[in-house]
């Protein structure tokens, strides 16, 4: 099973500079997880018969939302976080509203695991939602990943706007504190690790240079200036399984490129 992972910056954009079927050729992906999709699903021009498609979009048009397209039929599709999450972290949307109508996580269930989609909220460059990811969001998303682990294993995978590590981003040192590499972002990422989810890149890959996003600015992406903040993290208890896990810095159409995860049945 190969799941693929991508942050499209705009589904319809993709699709219009004629980048999105190549991009499904060349990987072959058995499940593909979108964020930012910026669309309803009546408004995508992606045809991809073979696949069956779910999506959970934002109210707000042209903003957020996820999608997902599987060869295999789910057991069950489940969008948003559940309203128990919500509730004991006091997690709020963009707008102060109700987080859910930003189309931000989007779960399917399958025999052997759950696979969630996420679009994590970023802290903006002037830290205005810092508060919120920290001490709202993060906590909530663990909190429904535990859920559903309590069930079965879990996958999952999406933007999710931090780097990790020093090693996740070309310049650590004068991002410190910044959007995306605050120690209160790398604290939330930190306690997926330690509630025992595996970030599997590592399994195979150490050091630098390896990024999934870029600036548009100052040919960053020529010159490999990235972070990596797009991720597959699994349950403990199907690293066994995990065969590869890639980033694609050659498919564009994106300010992020995709990233993959190739599971043994």
């Amino acid at each position: 099973m190969r799941f693929v992972s991508w942050n499209v910056n705009g589904i319809r954009a993709v699709s219009r500079k004629g980048l999105f079927t190549p991009f499904v050729e060349e990987l072959e992906p058995d499940v593909i997880c979108l964020q930012e999709t910026k669309a309803q699903q009546s408004q995508s021009e992606v045809q991809l018969p073979q696949y069956e498609e779910h999506w959970n979009s934002a109210q707000k048009k042209g903003y957020s939302g996820t999608a997902n397209f599987s060869k295999i039929s789910p057991i069950s599709v489940t969008p948003g976080l559940p309203q128990t999450s919500i509730d004991q972290f006091g997690v709020v949307g963009d707008a102060f509203g109700d987080p859910n109508n930003e189309g931000r996580v989007l779960t399917s269930e399958y025999a052997d695991y759950f696979l969630v989609n996420v679009y994590t909220p970023n802290a903006k460059d002037d830290l205005g939602r810092l508060t919120l990811r920290h001490r709202q969001w993060d906590p909530a998303f663990l909190h429904y990943l535990q859920q559903l682990e309590s069930t079965k294993p879990v996958i999952f995978c999406g933007d999710l706007n931090v780097a990790h590590t020093p090693d996740d981003l070309a310049n650590p040192k004068p991002n410190a504190g910044r959007r995306g590499f605050t120690s209160e972002e790398r604290e939330g990422f930190e306690n997926l690790v330690d509630a025992g989810f595996v970030d599997t890149f590592r399994l195979f890959h150490e050091g630098n240079g390896h990024y999934s996003w870029w600036s548009n600015f100052a040919n960053a992406r020529a010159r490999n200036v990235g972070w990596r903040i797009d991720y597959f993290l699994v349950s403990a208890s199907l690293v066994d399984r995990v065969v590869a896990a890639e980033i694609h810095a050659n498919i564009m159409g994106s300010d992020h490129c995709p990233i993959s995860l190739t599971l043994k049945s």
